[in-house]
C-alpha cells in the first residue's frame, strides 16, 4: 500500500470480514485507533416481543481516523479487519463533513422515543387510508403491521383492521357507551 506523505489526518474506510464489524472495531480501539462504527436503532419483534436493538448502517465496514505518520500496518493484522478500502491505487478518503452528518443521524437515531404498545381502549385517529380523519378505538394487534379498531360512523360501530402506519395516538373526545 501506498504511504500517505502528508502530515494531515483523514477519515478512511475499513472493509471488515463477515460479521466482525463490532470485532474489528473493538480491537482497533484497543490499539488506540480512533474508530467510527456507524449504527442506528430500530425495532424488532423478537419471540413475540418489541426490542430496540443496534444495527449497522454500513454491514461490513468502519471509519478509521489516521494521519499520515501513524503507523499504518497493525491495520493488516486486526482481527476482524480485511483490508483498507482502496480507490484509484490509493485508500479512499472520506470528508470530515460526512462524517459529522452520520454522527449527528445517528445521534437522533438513538434518541428517538421508544413507543409504548397499543393499549385495548386506547382513542386512535386515521391520519392515512381511505378512513383518514376518522377516530377509533384499539381493540387489538394483527401481526407486526395492521391493528383492528373500533370505528364509529353510519350510526353503528365497525371492526376495521387498518395498517399500523396510519394511525396516530389521540386524545379523543369519543364516548363509548356500554
Amino acid at each position: 500500500m501506498p504511504a500517505i506523505s502528508s502530515d494531515r489526518s483523514s477519515w478512511y474506510l475499513l472493509q471488515c470480514k463477515p460479521h466482525q464489524d463490532e470485532r474489528a472495531h473493538v480491537n482497533l480501539v484497543q490499539q488506540n485507533y480512533v474508530v467510527f462504527h456507524p449504527q442506528f436503532v430500530s425495532e424488532r419483534v423478537i419471540r413475540g416481543k418489541a426490542h430496540r436493538v443496534r444495527d449497522s448502517l454500513f454491514p461490513g465496514y468502519l471509519f478509521i481516523h489516521l494521519g499520515g505518520n501513524d503507523n499504518w500496518a497493525p491495520i493488516r493484522s486486526t482481527r476482524g479487519v480485511s483490508r483498507i478500502v482502496e480507490f484509484n491505487h490509493g485508500p479512499a478518503t472520506v470528508s470530515e463533513n460526512v462524517i459529522e452528518h452520520l454522527r449527528a443521524r445517528c445521534i437522533e437515531s438513538s434518541e428517538s422515543p421508544i413507543d409504548e404498545p397499543l393499549k385495548p381502549g386506547e382513542h386512535l385517529r386515521i391520519v392515512g387510508g381511505p378512513l383518514s380523519t376518522l377516530e377509533g378505538i384499539f381493540i387489538s394487534s394483527q401481526g407486526t403491521e395492521r391493528v383492528m379498531i373500533l370505528l364509529q360512523f353510519l350510526n353503528r360501530e365497525h371492526a376495521v383492521c387498518v395498517p399500523l402506519s396510519n394511525l396516530e395516538r389521540q386524545q379523543s373526545s369519543i364516548q363509548t357507551t356500554i
